[in-house]
């Protein structure tokens, strides 16, 4: 039995890690992870760092297969998720479905929590870039909460501290008391598509291929809708 390592983005860690514990025993496998910012990721891989399977967002594959880092033809589209806006479970549905409604929203807030862009998480560092070219970063600046995790976005939320909180759907739907009240008016939302590799060093490339096709296999589609995803094609 071969003995695998994932590197996966930090927002699919609950579907990831669930459906990597089945995998493990059904197959036999050990598996073993770890999960981070797909810049912390990036950071490790380009320090030398190497895995068996990598599950990042698209463009951290595709400098991955440019530099022939990953096996060619092993990529494949894992799943979806979007910037949302999260609400305590309860609290009533605020209206931002446009850019004029999501302003208001945020101009009336008195604390809004965010995750931390310096942290490297695909949601912080794209609201980031979308809040300084819309030019509202200057009204950003005294009600944003920055966090290091998607969660902790979600907990400052259930807690009262924040009124609404902005991340990844994926890392909503692991906090108990926090809802997605739904994805953000563009260019504040973006859609993320998580694709999964086998790295080119690994030492157990079929086992590792075995592992991606579990879990993009059709029977988990329920697994990754729990957890906040949803297929890549949808």
């Amino acid at each position: 039995m071969a003995k695998l390592k994932v590197m996966c983005a930090r927002s699919m860690h609950v579907a990831v890690g669930d459906l990597g514990q089945a995998f493990a025993r059904a197959s036999g496998h050990e598996v073993t992870f770890d999960f981070g910012t797909v810049g912390a990721l990036e950071a490790k891989l380009a320090a030398g760092e190497t895995a068996d399977v990598v599950v990042l967002s698209i463009p951290g594959i595709n400098k991955l297969e440019k530099a022939g880092a990953v096996v060619h033809g092993s990529r494949h589209n894992v799943a979806k998720t979007f910037i949302a806006l999260c609400i305590r479970e309860g609290a009533r549905k605020p209206d931002f479905a446009t850019i004029e409604s999501f302003k208001r929203l945020v101009e009336g807030a008195r604390a809004i929590a965010t995750s931390d862009p310096a942290v490297g998480g695909s949601a912080g560092v794209h609201l980031a870039k979308a809040f300084e070219l819309a030019g509202w970063a200057a009204m950003m600046k005294g009600k944003a909460m920055p966090q290091q995790t998607g969660a902790e976005v979600a907990k400052r939320v259930v807690e009262g501290k924040a009124e609404f909180g902005l991340t990844l759907s994926g890392e909503v739907a692991s906090v108990a008391g926090a809802v997605i009240a739904g994805p953000l008016p563009q260019p504040f939302g973006q859609d993320t598509i998580y694709c999964a590799a086998v790295m080119a060093s690994s030492a157990a490339k079929d086992a590792a291929a075995a592992f991606i096709a579990a879990l993009t296999h059709p029977d988990t589609v329920p697994a990754w809708r729990k957890a906040g995803f949803e297929p890549p094609h949808s």
